[in-house]
């Protein structure tokens, strides 16, 4: 029998620790407001009280007497032994919801970029080779294979038809379905399972929207410096990028609407900046929703590592204040999971549903059956959660590995930037290194450490690299961080190495 892990992701619950209603009404109510909505299913199981109570920040105390008040209204049921689930009887009282009304398609033309055009303005990416400091890279030796060897075995004993033939465009129903509960409950965004999408990678999300909202020549407002994937993706479609600069606060919007206050699309990385590791502010996403409505544009938001929030609560996604339906959210299972599913999900506003259907069915093979079930299934036993739970308490513990090697080995010469998300970060040099030389002696050495000046697109007043952190052991780290010392001290010059001897 399978055992069922630490139950779904909660950290969508409301709380305000300066209002005057008591914490234990609060939890209850955003629970309650789950459970009514829909976004918990009956017979779903929650987190144990103290795994909530760790997730929340409170005591486990108010969240016994919080499960204890939905008992006794009958939204909950505890069994011994079990844990506690929302009652089976919620769906049969349930008011259904209405019928949506139709959704007029947009309509968008489509002209091709050459490929030699485009050819010239590609970024190589760098090899995801398993070597210190190598960003973007998941906890493999983390990864729960026994688990997922059973759940994909079970599908490839499915009927044949089921498996070997040609998969829905749109994506397997009950992977949409997983996925929207999930956004609804963890990242707190509303959403209806069919506007999600199952795409193969990210990558291929960033083409298909550009295919869909892009003509040659359309002002498109990008992260500088940015994401180098979605870059090439939005080039490929003969976008015209502008800059935007970002800093402490992400994309600077007021600095974006001065070099250009039309445009068709923006992209950013709202949750940890691409790759600076910023968040944007609350003003800022509202200043950026209020620029795109007024342009009539659409933004993509890329949630790449969102997920792995280790330290403190993760501000909202984009695409769970955005009213006025204008976001186009992004995610994908290569960084949550690993790469080699090849398996990422768009959440299209409803106006944009049908484009993206008749897209795909026209152009798209799809992605595994298989595939797409066995993840179905990871989400729904609640494997994905703990695995995530998992992934952030170690991605926690290796970056302080990684802050504490550098300050001890290159604090006279490196200033890591702080974060409490994600797989990697940032250093700074405080001395005239420079940073491009330094990673050249750095990959001689056996290591992989990007410039930042890599992903930019316009020059960056500020000399520094990038180190990724999460695929890495400490011990890893530890013996990592003497080689790319050495590659400092190599770029310094004698009297440098002198210095700080």
């Amino acid at each position: 029998m399978v055992k069922w892990a630490e139950g779904v992701l909660l950290q969508a619950i409301p709380i305000d620790r300066d209002s005057e209603q008591p914490l234990t009404l609060q939890i209850a109510a955003g629970l309650r407001e789950m459970i009514l909505g829909g976004a918990l299913k009956p017979g779903e199981r929650l987190p144990a009280t103290r795994t909530l109570a760790e997730e929340l920040g409170v005591a486990r105390a108010t969240i016994v007497e919080s499960f204890e008040r939905l008992v006794a209204e009958g939204l909950l049921e505890t069994r011994i032994g079990s844990g506690t689930f929302v009652s089976l009887v919620v769906d049969a009282e349930r008011p259904r919801p209405p019928p949506r009304a139709p959704v007029v398609p947009i309509q968008s033309a489509r002209l091709a970029r050459s490929m030699t055009q485009a050819a010239e303005r590609f970024v190589a990416r760098l090899p995801h080779e398993p070597r210190p400091f190598t960003t973007a890279l998941p906890a493999y030796d983390a990864f729960p294979m026994g688990e997922w060897t059973r759940l994909a075995a079970r599908h490839w004993r499915n009927p044949r038809h089921q498996v070997l033939g040609y998969p829905d465009p749109s994506g397997y129903r009950p992977l949409r379905e997983a996925i929207a509960a999930h956004l609804r409950t963890n990242r707190g965004i509303h959403c209806d399972w069919n506007c999600i999408f199952i795409v193969a990678g990210a990558q291929h999300a960033f083409q298909l929207i550009a295919g869909a909202l892009i003509d040659p020549g359309d002002t498109v407002w990008f992260e500088d410096p940015g994401a180098i994937g979605a870059r090439n993706s939005l080039v490929m479609q003969g976008a015209g990028l502008v800059p935007v600069p970002v800093d402490d606060g992400g994309l600077n919007v007021e600095r974006g609407l001065e070099l250009a206050p039309h445009f068709a699309l923006a992209f950013v990385t709202p949750s940890h900046q691409q790759p600076l590791g910023a968040k944007l502010s609350l003003e800022r996403r509202f200043a950026l929703l209020k620029a795109a409505a007024a342009s009539s544009a659409f933004v993509i938001e890329d949630d790449w590592d969102g997920e792995f929030c280790f330290e403190g609560q993760p501000l909202p996604t984009l695409k769970g204040v955005d009213a006025a339906e204008r976001v186009i959210y992004v995610g994908t299972f290569s960084k949550s999971l690993f790469p080699a599913l090849r398996l990422g999900y768009l959440l299209a506003p409803p106006s944009l549903v049908p484009t993206f259907e008749s897209s795909l069915a026209a152009t798209s093979p799809g992605v595994p059956t298989a595939l797409q079930a066995t993840v179905a299934d990871f989400i729904a036993e609640g494997h994905f959660a703990t695995h995530v739970r998992r992934m952030r308490r170690l991605y926690g513990e290796r970056y302080q590995t990684l802050v504490e090697a550098a300050q001890t080995l290159l604090g006279d010469w490196l200033d890591i930037v702080p974060t409490t998300t994600g797989m990697h970060t940032v250093g700074f040099f405080k001395q005239g290194l420079d940073a491009e030389r330094v990673c050249a002696e750095a990959a001689r050495l056996g290591l992989t450490v990007a410039p930042i000046s890599r992903f930019c697109i316009a020059p960056y007043p500020r000399q520094g690299v990038v180190l990724g952190f999460s695929g890495f052991s400490p011990a890893q780290i530890r013996a990592g961080m003497p080689l790319l010392r050495q590659a400092v001290l190599a770029c310094a010059g004698a009297a440098g190495a002198a210095g700080i001897s």
